[in-house]
């Protein structure tokens, strides 16, 4: 299973067809704030770009959107497992990537047999308030040698200059979100990535 080393996220589909152009692979949707009708379309209108250019969208979160959009991957955080479809999912053929910060999330992401492992935050993060502490490049080893073949992606506080320190700990794919859509130029940001990235795909 190939994913591509430049994961970015972003929170609409406006910021999918800015980035499209750039050249990326897998982009992931992550919208807290929409609801209802309003998120199905969206959910719905991302998969159906993505598909025609051939990017791989991995919908954060809203797994019963994604299956009936015909999403083709799935993210999930530790509680959303708890009320998700898994086996819904598998069997209509979408991949499924799983966040972990610790040891027994660890455990239980391995459980549902993912396609790839997310750890993080790897350094500080200022998306969201973490109850973890920075996790730090050297966990990423660790936790490449726990999973063998599953994919595995680091996340948090990542940025361009700090990728390479990633992959060489044994990340095979970075996500982020401020280093593209928080940069003065995004789309020259974006067009950086996928030029220092490409030679980690696999």
């Amino acid at each position: 299973m190939k994913l591509d080393p430049f994961y970015p996220i972003v929170d609409s589909l406006d910021w999918i067809m800015r980035l499209a152009p750039c050249g990326i692979r897998l982009i992931q949707l992550r919208n807290k704030s929409l609801q209802g009708t309003r998120l199905t379309r969206e959910i719905e209108a991302a998969t159906a770009f993505c598909r025609v250019r051939a990017i791989t969208l991995v919908v954060n979160d809203y797994w019963q959107a994604a299956l009936d959009a015909g999403a083709p991957w799935v993210h999930l955080g530790q509680g959303d497992l708890d009320g998700a479809d898994v086996k819904a999912l598998r069997k209509r053929g979408i991949k499924l990537g799983i966040s972990t910060h610790d040891d027994a999330e660890l455990e239980r992401a391995l459980s549902f047999a993912p396609d790839y492992v997310a750890l993080g935050p790897i350094w500080p993060t200022l998306l969201k308030v973490m109850p973890f502490a920075p996790q730090g490049v050297a966990k990423l080893t660790t936790w490449k040698q726990r999973i063998g073949e599953v994919r595995l992606v680091a996340i948090g506080g990542i940025t361009l200059e700090r990728a390479p320190a990633c992959f060489a700990a044994g990340a095979d794919s970075v996500a982020l979100v401020n280093d593209v859509t928080g940069a003065a130029d995004p789309a020259g940001r974006a067009t950086s990535w996928v030029e220092a990235t490409r030679r980690h795909a696999t």
